[in-house]
């Protein structure tokens, strides 16, 4: 069966402190929830309907075996999967706010470029899966690790001889970076490689000046989409020349872990079912994105970035009866 959608990065467990509003020498009841931005947006493409693969590297632990077998399990291609001989697949402490928002507390005792997401090899980037798909999805926080930035760009340079179209989320984590500082001029080294562009309100201020889809389109010049999403606030996107601002949905927050991931894939999906040629009516956009919406907003009301993912069927109910009670 054909894969439509690579998603390549990075792969990981996110630790939640079952305690809330506490500092992380205080918490005593971790749970470990599977996660990592590209791998969540595998997953949740998958619920909703559409085939996707996940590239990236774990460790050879049980950690690692335990993630790739919860893909498998969900229906994502794991061709693309690397292990690593000795670098363990990643943890990361994930403090949480009483009203369920997330501070991102590091990783224990290994330094950010010690893991196996960080040897990602280039060489070894399944060439078929690029043949057949139609989309690949990366953040910027595996460009911060110089194996994994080769095979990062050598993703892209695949990606345009077969004609995919390549969606950035910006996903800043500075943490994962040994020297932050270094990001600016690696992420804007990606403009040139990209389609669409999903940010945060914080990421566009920081690397365009603006929080305005169109005043971003305008400076990348070549992308056919930017989304700048604000948590419990305003989408502002821009695709194919439609602009528009639409509301978050307002739900009962449980954990906003994986919900801009989630975002990304009901949005890649509505792109793979619409077709990009259809994207020429103003209110298809608008339906496109509010749709994205939707995904995001449901993931939040589980704890979890993978186990909160909603199926199409959850995505078009709750639609039917927001819409309808609106």
């Amino acid at each position: 069966m054909m894969t439509q959608v690579l998603c390549l990065g990075e792969i990981l467990y996110d630790c939640l402190a079952q305690e809330t509003g506490k500092a992380i020498n205080e918490v005593n009841h971790w749970t470990a929830y599977p996660g990592g931005a590209p791998a969540n947006v595998a997953t949740a493409l998958v619920k909703l309907g559409t085939s996707a693969g996940f590239i990236g590297c774990i460790g050879q632990d049980e950690a690692g075996e335990a993630l790739k077998q919860l893909l498998s399990e969900t229906g994502v291609n794991c061709e693309g999967i690397q292990e690593h001989p000795t670098a363990p697949t990643r943890q990361v402490y994930v403090l949480r706010s009483p009203e369920g928002d997330r501070e991102f507390a590091g990783f224990g005792d290994l330094p950010p470029d010690q893991f196996a997401d960080a040897f990602l090899n280039a060489d070894q980037l399944p060439i078929p899966l690029f043949e057949q798909a139609q989309f690949l999805v990366i953040g910027t926080l595996e460009l911060a690790y110089p194996t994994t930035r080769k095979a990062v760009f050598r993703a892209l340079n695949l990606a345009n001889t077969y004609n995919l179209k390549v969606l950035v989320d910006v996903n800043w984590r500075p943490m994962f970076w040994p020297d932050p500082e270094a990001a600016i001029p690696l992420i804007k080294q990606l403009w040139q490689f990209v389609d669409f562009v999903k940010l945060s309100r914080e990421e566009a201020q920081w690397l365009f000046q603006t929080g305005e889809s169109g005043a971003i389109a305008h400076q990348l010049s070549s992308v056919e989409g930017v989304f700048v999403t604000d948590g419990e606030g305003t989408i502002s996107y821009h695709l194919n020349d439609f602009e528009g601002k639409i509301s978050a949905f307002q739900v009962s927050v449980e954990d906003t872990t994986g919900a801009g991931d989630s975002f990304v894939a009901g949005l890649v999906h509505q792109l793979c079912q619409q077709g990009l040629t259809h994207l020429d009516n103003a209110k298809t956009v608008q339906e496109i994105v509010i749709y994205a919406c939707a995904v995001g907003a449901l993931s939040t009301t589980k704890p979890g970035a993978i186990s909160a993912q909603p199926t199409a069927n959850e995505v078009e109910q709750f639609l039917n009866q927001t819409t309808s009670s609106i």
